[in-house]
């Protein structure tokens, strides 16, 4: 018996300013919206450049308060008025000088669900990200909406396995993974390393990267943003690698059952084999 919900995935470049940006993505969702998708989320650090590329304490700027800042508010209204769960990837202030890279998601009748906080950061040439994000305390929620169970994990954070399966062990049905990653450094991976997580852990994953070239780097970021089910098959044609765009697909939900009662996946783990696995 199917069990659709149509979910969106917004992609698009540096406007150049915090508003306008604010305001691209509030169109989003109304053009999300417009064509019937019910849960939508944007690119990692939406309102902003990736400003990662640099180390610049200027940007600290960007961070506010999750629920209780303005973007929250003002996205909460938009998600009641048009009754759509969003998922909102923001630079978070936790308080003075403790920052996170933060995911906020909001029901689709507007109230506040719960947040994830990016788990592994990395520092490397162009990411330089510990400069600016703590390593996320929030464990790896999954959040009952309007349209099922929603987990979010976030960029960099796909390169580790077991979040993945910590999702899917928490019931997650849909994983969003809002990105800001680039040609040169991570190609070869992104049409990888998602489809491999919902073939093992049996759900659906909503990849988003963000387009272009920011003027604070050479980072080239590739969109290509799409949705896979757990047979690793894309839904619909993934995006375009330059031009923004919203990916609106129709993602049956019975298919996970399918999928779980021919590969017993969870069944046959055998968690008290991988003690070793935590060792530092």
């Amino acid at each position: 018996m199917s069990r659709v919900i149509r979910a969106a995935v917004f992609q698009t470049a540096w406007t150049g300013d915090k508003e306008s940006m604010i305001q691209v993505h509030e169109q989003a969702v109304r053009d999300a919206a417009a064509q019937g998708a019910q849960v939508l989320c944007f690119q990692e650090l939406f309102y902003g450049p990736y400003f990662c590329q640099v180390q610049d304490k200027a940007f600290y700027e960007y961070a506010e308060q999750i629920p209780h800042g303005p973007i929250v508010k003002r996205f909460q209204a938009l998600a009641r008025e048009l009754g759509i769960v969003l998922v909102l990837p923001m630079y978070e202030e936790e308080q003075p000088g403790v920052l996170y890279n933060t995911a906020a998601v909001i029901d689709a009748d507007g109230s506040y669900l719960g947040k994830y906080r990016k788990t592994h950061i990395p520092q490397v040439e162009g990411f330089w990200e510990k400069f600016y994000f703590r390593p996320g305390n929030s464990g790896w929620p999954v959040f009952d909406t309007a349209v099922g169970r929603i987990g979010v994990y976030i960029c960099y954070d796909r390169h580790f396995p077991e979040g993945w399966r910590a999702l899917g062990l928490a019931g997650a049905e849909i994983v969003f993974n809002p990105s800001a990653t680039s040609r040169g450094l991570s190609g070869y991976l992104w049409q990888l390393e998602q489809p491999a997580a919902a073939v093992a852990n049996e759900y659906f994953v909503g990849a988003i990267n963000r387009v272009g070239v920011e003027e604070l780097g050479d980072n080239d970021f590739y969109g290509t943003s799409y949705f896979v089910d757990p047979e690793a098959q894309f839904v619909g044609e993934v995006a375009s690698d330059k031009e923004t765009e919203l990916v609106v697909r129709d993602l049956d939900l019975a298919k996970l059952r399918e999928v779980r009662d021919r590969w017993q996946f969870y069944r046959d783990r055998a968690p008290g084999a991988y003690g070793p696995l935590t060792a530092p």
